[in-house]
């Protein structure tokens, strides 16, 4: 699933997003933690983390040359270089800077649940699969449903419906009222037929979250293949209102149900 030290997100969102510099020198392997120089790179790279979450991607690079350039060993500036080269679609420069991440600290679970979504979103899945599953054998890592959620998507989109579903559900136990795993789990449930399953996650992510196209034309379908035409066409306006310009409304106009 975006967006951040996170990756969906983006997400999400993802995971749901980020540079360049990736050679650091050896000269400062070994600086302290707590150095001022690495309190500097931290700083610049949270910056760059806010203007990513704002598309502000030029910015957002500027503040990470500062923080290389304060600690060029301090792995999450590179982790959010390739968070910004992935939304630029710099597939390369996006790749050796989430593995500059890794290399630097290899129980960076963030640096590689990010760096999942994008071999992912590449079709590389099974080494983005691999990846999600590195990040979660780290017992502190603080976000494993996000890298759970996001191996669920990645399974789905392999073609791996029984291992999505198991991904998704084990997330969704970590994190009950997570509404963006709620309707992807939805979703893929609506891909298998079940449909009183659908509508059942579909009613719970209403009570957690406004609507979203994504929700919406969910729920446009579901009641399509229910039979209730007016509950469709009440999806279908909310849809058309909400999100005109969404795919989604688009598919609605076309009749491109399936």
């Amino acid at each position: 699933m975006k967006k951040k030290w996170t990756g969906l997100v983006a997400a999400v969102l993802l995971a749901g997003c980020a540079v360049q510099p990736t050679n650091g020198g050896s000269d400062v392997a070994n600086r302290p933690v707590d150095s001022e120089s690495r309190q500097r790179a931290r700083a610049f790279t949270d910056l760059a983390d806010a203007y990513l979450a704002r598309a502000q991607y030029k910015v957002a690079l500027d503040e990470l040359r500062k923080a290389i350039t304060a600690d060029n060993q301090f792995g999450p500036a590179y982790n959010i270089y390739g968070l910004i080269y992935m939304e630029l679609a710099e597939d390369k420069l996006a790749e050796e800077n989430f593995r500059r991440a890794i290399e630097l600290d290899h129980s960076d679970s963030q640096a590689r649940n990010n760096y999942g979504w994008f071999l992912c979103t590449r079709g590389r899945y099974d080494e983005g699969l691999e990846q999600f599953s590195t990040a979660l054998r780290n017992p502190l890592y603080s976000r494993p449903e996000q890298a759970m959620a996001n191996a669920g998507l990645c399974a789905e989109k392999k073609g791996d419906l029984a291992l999505a579903e198991a991904n998704l559900l084990k997330s969704l136990k970590l994190q009950p009222d997570n509404p963006d795993t709620l309707i992807k789990l939805a979703g893929l449930n609506f891909r298998q037929g079940r449909l009183v399953e659908t509508q059942r996650l579909l009613g719970r992510h209403a009570e957690l979250a406004p609507p979203t196209a994504e929700s919406l034309w969910l729920g446009v379908r579901l009641e399509r293949k229910l039979g209730d035409r007016a509950q469709e066409a009440a999806y279908g306006l909310q849809l058309r209102k909400r999100f005109p310009d969404s795919n989604e409304a688009r598919q609605l106009l076309a009749g491109q149900y399936e």
